[in-house]
Protein backbone atom coordinates (compact mmCIF):
# COMPACT_ATOMS: atom_id res chain seq x y z
CA UNK A 1 0.00 0.00 0.00
CA UNK A 2 1.06 3.56 -0.66
CA UNK A 3 -0.03 6.95 0.58
CA UNK A 4 -0.18 9.58 -2.11
CA UNK A 5 -0.11 13.17 -0.97
CA UNK A 6 -0.78 15.75 -3.63
CA UNK A 7 -0.64 19.51 -3.18
CA UNK A 8 -2.59 21.17 -5.98
CA UNK A 9 -4.08 24.52 -6.98
CA UNK A 10 -7.47 25.21 -5.38
CA UNK A 11 -8.86 25.97 -8.82
CA UNK A 12 -8.00 22.46 -10.05
CA UNK A 13 -9.53 20.53 -7.14
CA UNK A 14 -12.85 19.72 -8.86
CA UNK A 15 -11.02 18.55 -11.99
CA UNK A 16 -8.73 16.30 -9.94
CA UNK A 17 -11.66 14.93 -7.94
CA UNK A 18 -13.51 14.01 -11.13
CA UNK A 19 -10.37 12.43 -12.63
CA UNK A 20 -9.87 10.30 -9.50
CA UNK A 21 -13.50 9.17 -9.51
CA UNK A 22 -13.19 8.28 -13.21
CA UNK A 23 -10.10 6.19 -12.32
CA UNK A 24 -12.16 4.34 -9.65
CA UNK A 25 -10.34 6.03 -6.77
CA UNK A 26 -13.34 6.83 -4.60
CA UNK A 27 -11.84 7.51 -1.18
CA UNK A 28 -9.55 10.36 -0.21
CA UNK A 29 -9.20 13.18 2.27
CA UNK A 30 -8.40 16.78 1.46
CA UNK A 31 -7.45 19.87 3.39
CA UNK A 32 -7.06 23.54 2.62
CA UNK A 33 -3.43 24.44 3.22
CA UNK A 34 -1.10 27.37 2.72
CA UNK A 35 2.49 27.20 1.66
CA UNK A 36 5.38 29.32 0.58
CA UNK A 37 6.61 28.78 -2.94
CA UNK A 38 9.54 29.85 -5.03
CA UNK A 39 7.76 32.86 -6.54
CA UNK A 40 7.62 35.91 -4.31
CA UNK A 41 5.75 38.92 -5.54
CA UNK A 42 3.19 41.48 -4.52
CA UNK A 43 -0.04 42.09 -6.40
CA UNK A 44 -2.23 45.16 -6.33
CA UNK A 45 -6.00 44.72 -6.20
CA UNK A 46 -8.23 47.80 -5.94
CA UNK A 47 -5.32 49.91 -4.79
CA UNK A 48 -4.28 47.54 -1.98
CA UNK A 49 -1.01 45.61 -2.19
CA UNK A 50 -1.21 41.89 -1.34
CA UNK A 51 1.71 39.60 -0.61
CA UNK A 52 1.28 36.46 -2.71
CA UNK A 53 4.15 34.47 -1.17
CA UNK A 54 1.67 32.51 1.00
CA UNK A 55 -0.17 30.42 -1.56
CA UNK A 56 -3.54 28.75 -0.92
CA UNK A 57 -3.62 25.12 -2.04
CA UNK A 58 -5.48 21.86 -1.49
CA UNK A 59 -3.61 18.91 -0.01
CA UNK A 60 -5.07 15.54 -0.92
CA UNK A 61 -4.28 12.38 1.03
CA UNK A 62 -5.02 9.07 -0.71
CA UNK A 63 -4.11 5.55 0.42
CA UNK A 64 -4.19 3.00 -2.40
CA UNK A 65 -3.12 -0.54 -3.16
CA UNK A 66 0.23 -0.82 -4.95
CA UNK A 67 -1.53 -1.77 -8.20
CA UNK A 68 -3.44 1.56 -8.18
CA UNK A 69 -0.51 3.92 -7.59
CA UNK A 70 0.31 4.75 -11.21
CA UNK A 71 -3.29 5.28 -12.33
CA UNK A 72 -3.85 7.55 -9.32
CA UNK A 73 -0.75 9.62 -10.11
CA UNK A 74 -1.73 9.82 -13.80
CA UNK A 75 -5.23 11.02 -12.89
CA UNK A 76 -3.86 13.76 -10.62
CA UNK A 77 -1.22 14.85 -13.14
CA UNK A 78 -3.62 15.01 -16.09
CA UNK A 79 -6.20 17.04 -14.19
CA UNK A 80 -3.93 19.34 -12.15
CA UNK A 81 -1.29 20.26 -14.70
CA UNK A 82 -1.42 23.74 -16.24
CA UNK A 83 2.22 23.93 -17.30
CA UNK A 84 2.80 27.02 -15.19
CA UNK A 85 4.88 27.48 -12.05
CA UNK A 86 2.85 26.49 -8.99
CA UNK A 87 1.05 23.40 -10.29
CA UNK A 88 2.01 21.55 -7.10
CA UNK A 89 3.72 18.36 -5.97
CA UNK A 90 2.92 14.67 -5.53
CA UNK A 91 4.57 12.57 -2.82
CA UNK A 92 4.37 8.77 -2.60
CA UNK A 93 5.02 7.15 0.77
CA UNK A 94 4.94 3.52 1.94
CA UNK A 95 2.11 2.43 4.23
CA UNK A 96 2.92 -0.47 6.55
CA UNK A 97 -0.62 -1.38 7.55
CA UNK A 98 -4.22 -0.20 7.50
CA UNK A 99 -7.00 -1.24 9.87
CA UNK A 100 -10.73 -0.80 9.33
CA UNK A 101 -12.00 0.14 12.78
CA UNK A 102 -15.51 -1.27 12.29
CA UNK A 103 -14.48 -4.78 11.24
CA UNK A 104 -10.85 -5.11 12.27
CA UNK A 105 -9.82 -5.96 8.69
CA UNK A 106 -6.15 -5.26 8.03
CA UNK A 107 -3.97 -4.44 5.06
CA UNK A 108 -5.46 -4.12 1.58
CA UNK A 109 -8.76 -5.52 2.80
CA UNK A 110 -9.26 -2.46 5.00
CA UNK A 111 -9.11 0.02 2.11
CA UNK A 112 -12.26 -0.51 0.07
CA UNK A 113 -15.45 -2.51 -0.10
CA UNK A 114 -15.28 -3.13 -3.86
CA UNK A 115 -12.85 -6.00 -4.24
CA UNK A 116 -10.45 -8.00 -2.15
CA UNK A 117 -6.73 -7.66 -2.70
CA UNK A 118 -5.05 -10.07 -5.06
Amino acid sequence: MKKIEAIIRKTKFEDVKEALLAADIEWFSYFEVRGVGKMRQARIYRGVMYDTSAIERIQMSIVVRDINVEKTVRAIMSAAQTGEIGDGRIFILPVDDAIRIRTGERGDFALYNAEKAE
